[in-house]
């Protein structure tokens, strides 16, 4: 297991044959997946600064997990990588300095690596400290006597100059990942001191800044109205109400779970919302909306409102799906057909943080 200079585009889990195993392994094609797992190792695996949960060894770890297998070197190298990125998070919380998305998240940081200790079975050390460390992000930071949230980036949500630095509201590359994570891990047991508090901080948050992609400095006093946008998983509405769906089943609270429920049925039912998504991807298109509206769904007390919106949502799936140029994961056709498929034995929604 080596750090690759330039490691190939091959062992992504979005773009990659990683991600085009996973479809395999649903369908239970072991030796379509071998071919696509031989082809994303071929030149080596990542185990350096890009290696997340949707790139290198805890892609591949994810991936073979999928199939029931457990590959110790894959594992032990996925540990390092973790037991780095918790270190430096914890050196640069101890200069003071803030946080960035790519620390945190998803798709690049220790939310990605939590959720994929989480699929791990019995909870590990390792997994506590990374829960620990997102919950460390509930409490607030001084920045030149301003109080911050602690998950405040100096750096703008595309690299860009963005005076007073902003918050990710996202579930991909913001605050609403760690929120998911923390309340995915409690529903599997696992909990850390100020789990429940940190669940609340995020929830909180989210009732008042996540109808904004992001929240600027500028609009903490005044949270600005939220205009139609995208309401796609990795970013806006639908995705964040599985988040605020999940954490009122953390916290018992009932309306918050309707709430999120609401949310959900009523942007998938407003035209103008709906008219923003102009693809079938997980990520931002159809099939992303399809599967975290089946699963919010699962986890309601009422599904039978969901059912329309899910057959509408596949329709509108069925019929995008061969316009999608990539073959990939996140971005692809192999995501879009694994949601149209419809099954989730291998809890390949996971890497998504949906389930």
């Amino acid at each position: 297991m080596t750090a690759a200079a330039s490691p190939p585009r091959t062992q992504e889990l979005s773009e990659g044959a990683l991600g085009m195993a996973l479809l395999h392994i649903e369908r239970d094609d072991l030796p379509a997946a071998r071919r696509s797992l031989a082809q994303a190792v071929a030149g080596g695996v990542s185990t350096g600064r890009n290696a997340s949960l949707f790139h290198g060894a805890p892609a591949l770890e994810f991936v073979l997990g999928r199939a029931g297998r457990t590959d110790l070197a894959v594992r032990d190298a996925v540990d390092r990588v973790v037991a780095a990125r918790l270190a430096a998070a914890r050196r640069r919380q101890a200069a003071g300095a803030l946080t960035h998305p790519a620390e945190f998240d998803l798709i690049r940081g220790l939310t990605g690596l939590g959720a994929l200790l989480l699929t791990r079975g019995e909870p590990s050390p390792l997994l506590r400290a990374v829960l620990a460390y997102l919950v460390s992000l509930a409490r607030p930071v001084r920045v030149d006597g301003r109080q911050l949230p602690g998950w405040w980036s100096a750096a703008g949500p595309a690299h860009q100059d963005t005076p007073g630095g902003h918050s990710d509201n996202g579930v991909a590359h913001g605050i609403a990942g760690p929120l998911a994570v923390l309340c995915l891990a409690d529903r599997h047991g696992v909990q850390v001191p100020g789990q429940h508090d940190a669940v609340d901080v995020f929830a909180r948050w989210l009732d008042t800044y996540g109808g904004c992609y992001w929240t600027t400095c500028d609009q903490l006093a005044c949270p600005p109205e939220p205009a139609p946008a995208r309401p796609s998983w990795c970013y806006g509405r639908i995705g964040i109400a599985r988040t605020q769906q999940l954490a009122g089943i953390t916290l018992t609270d009932p309306a918050r779970r309707r709430a999120a429920e609401d949310t959900a049925v009523r942007t998938l039912t407003d035209p103008v919302l709906l008219g923003l998504i102009t693809d079938a991807s997980l990520c931002h298109g159809w099939a992303g909306l399809l599967t975290v509206t089946r699963a919010m769904a699962d986890d309601s007390s009422t599904p039978n409102r969901f059912a329309p919106l899910i057959e509408q949502l596949t329709l509108r799936l069925a019929a995008s799906l061969d316009q999608l140029p990539k073959p990939g994961f996140m971005e692809g056709g192999t995501g879009a057909q694994l949601a149209l498929d419809g099954t989730d034995t291998t809890k390949w929604t996971r890497a998504l943080l949906i389930t």
